[in-house]
């Protein structure tokens, strides 16, 4: 450390701040709270116990502070100043989930509410997260019902001759109409339903009662009685969600596992009692890191990041500056919230457990990453990804002349294909040959079911086809609200690499790394569509053979392919065993209906099916 840095520090003041140390060109290295900022930064004095600070401190040129009036305070400007800066040495919250958030644009003149998975400051307000992942569409629904704010994108300037099916369904006022509402009442609306998605229904309740007075001693009896009803099924609601919350705890339990140089924490999620997701955090390359101090510096990410803040917090150890944390916190939900260090009992078992699955997330995520991957290196600077991808999943479409259309899904993970993740769609309702309508159909129903799980996204998807597929994609994925997951497609002819808003595909030498990987990806997600589609083809050919024949119907097929495997088999059979299997007389007739004799003018075809004509299998083999 830098003799003029050491004396900034001992002349800091003796308050609750920040600290933020620079380096020789201005950059924020590393930013830091303290209840005390001359004592807190006394400690950067001299070798550090965590390698990744020592480091820092050999290279500040700078330091800085600001001071604030409470630990809680400094916290919260802790918190924004490592947003904005993104300070190396810091930790940062990079998370593996998206999470399905409610958006009311309230910056627009006409609010509407959109499901999202994405955070932004954009003046918007936002609720969530919502867990399960159904329960932020079903929460849309209920805003509709109930306060009638609009879910659409069209322009609202009041040209439109007549509303939507919405309108028609009572779930929206239609202010794409003139007339039909004033921006007074709709606002009024907007901020009901805000009220409401807040949690804040006891205060919406006082409102409506007032209300529905105010309106019933001016005579306005009709709008009485609307307030009245839902007034009725907002305090519904809120009974039902007391009750809920009575049966079990809101409880966030923390586990983490340091080795390697690598970190992951995991969270349980627990609300009512039952856990309900588990959140996978990780930290590549982060070296001896200190795992109180990486809670300290994650906690007030994850929850700055959050609508719902739980009543308890679970800790597997004591971190720095706890009090401040509970204020916060506390302040942030509007009630107490607890943070705890359990030691014995159910809780600490809890712990525990949260401690073995990072364990296991840990050994899954870090698995055979000790040499980078050259291909996802490559494929990181080729496409501008922060982070050479991990995990890639491509897709693939197979058919015969547009029938028996079957998606492929393929997963390379960590330097190898992993087939126990593989995935077939058998596309429905299409007419005839569409690639385009079958890749989306694909994406969204693979994305669909791994956001309603909370499931993690890959880092890169990659599309068999060129930009009308790669569209056909983009466009299932922004339907989901999934945005931010990079989506490439790779041209078979000439090997071209479509990028979205890029309107020259991308040409790479046919020995790069970055090329191969994709094509690697590419070939088996082909392989595997077309294995599955022949499957799929010659089942329905076998089924639709056996079924040509007289006398078998469903059990009797099922009896003989559980005895020969395959209408190839059921042709090979002899007279004696298909009359073994189906009886003397249905068994001989199947194997004339397979093996037709040349039946003469003395052979009737009775007797050959009886099997008495001598010259019956003769003929056969002859022909």
């Amino acid at each position: 450390m830098q003799p003029h840095v050491e004396e900034r520090i001992r002349a800091l003041p003796d308050r609750p701040g920040i600290y933020v140390f620079r380096d020789a060109n201005g950059e924020a290295l590393y930013v830091g709270k303290a209840k005390s900022l001359r004592k807190r930064a006394f400690h950067y004095i001299g070798p550090q116990a965590d390698a990744r600070l020592q480091t820092m401190t050999e290279e500040a040129a700078e330091l800085e502070f600001v001071a604030a009036d409470t630990e809680a305070e400094a916290l919260l400007l802790e918190n924004q100043w490592i947003k904005h800066a993104r300070p190396r040495y810091n930790i940062r919250l990079r998370d593996d989930k998206t999470y399905p958030y409610l958006k009311l644009t309230t910056a627009e003149e006409w609010p509407r509410l959109v499901f999202t998975r994405r955070i932004g400051d954009d003046g918007a307000a936002y609720f969530g997260p919502f867990l399960p992942g159904g329960l932020a569409r079903r929460a849309i629904k209920l805003v509709q019902k109930l306060f009638k704010v609009r879910v659409c994108h069209i322009p609202i300037d009041g040209s439109l001759p007549r509303p939507c099916l919405y309108h028609d369904m009572h779930r929206c006022l239609g202010p794409c109409v003139a007339g039909l509402t004033t921006w007074d009442e709709y606002r009024h609306a907007v901020d009901q339903a805000r009220l409401f998605l807040a949690g804040r229904h006891e205060e919406l309740a006082r409102n409506l009662r007032r209300e529905m007075e105010t309106a019933a001693e001016s005579l306005a009896f009709e709008r009485a009685a609307q307030v009245r009803d839902l007034l009725a099924e907002v305090e519904e609601v809120q009974g039902r969600q007391k009750l809920a919350s009575v049966r079990g705890e809101d409880v966030d339990v923390y586990g983490f596992h340091v080795a390697g140089g690598n970190a992951t924490v995991v969270v349980l999620v627990m609300r009512g009692g039952q856990v309900l997701d588990r959140r996978e955090l990780f930290w590549e390359r982060e070296g001896a890191v200190e795992p109180a101090r990486l809670l300290a510096e994650l906690l007030p990410q994850i929850y700055d990041t959050t609508t719902f803040i739980p009543k308890e917090i679970h800790l597997p150890l004591p971190v720095e500056g706890v009090e401040a944390l509970e204020e916060w916190l506390s302040q942030r939900k509007g009630e107490r919230v607890y943070v705890r260090f359990p030691a014995r009992g159910e809780k600490a078992q809890r712990i525990e457990l949260a401690k073995h699955n990072a364990q296991l997330a840990h050994r899954r995520r870090f698995r055979g990453q000790a040499e980078e991957h050259p291909g996802a290196a490559a494929l990181a600077h080729h496409l501008g990804l922060q982070e050479p991808p991990q995990r890639i999943e491509g897709f693939d479409i197979s058919h015969f002349q547009g029938g028996e259309t079957v998606a492929s899904m393929v997963v390379w993970e960590a330097g190898k294909m992993r087939k126990s993740d593989y995935r077939t769609f058998n596309v429905r309702d299409l007419t005839g040959p569409d690639d385009p309508a079958s890749i989306g159909q694909a994406v969204e129903r693979r994305y669909k079911r791994i956001l309603a799980e909370v499931g993690a996204m890959p880092d890169l998807i990659l599309i068999d086809g060129g930009r009308t597929q790669l569209n056909a994609a983009l466009q299932s994925l922004t339907a989901l609200g999934v945005e931010e997951t990079p989506v490439v497609a790779l041209a078979k002819r000439e090997e071209e690499i479509y990028v979205p808003g890029v309107p020259v595909p991308l040409r790479l030498p046919r020995k790069d790394a970055g090329l191969q990987l994709l094509q690697q990806v590419r070939d088996e997600a082909h392989r595997f569509a077309v294995s599955r589609h022949r499957r799929r083809r010659d089942k329905r050919t076998l089924v639709s053979r056996l079924d040509q024949l007289r006398g078998i119907g469903p059990e009797r097929r099922k009896q003989l392919l559980q005895r020969f495997g395959s209408f190839s088999g059921v042709l090979a059979a002899s007279r004696e065993e298909l009359q073994t299997s189906l009886g003397k007389v249905m068994g001989g007739r199947v194997w004339v209906q397979l093996h037709p004799p040349a039946v003469s003018a003395e052979t009737t075809v009775a007797e050959a099916e009886a099997g008495s004509a001598p010259d019956a299998t003769p003929d056969l083999a002859a022909r």
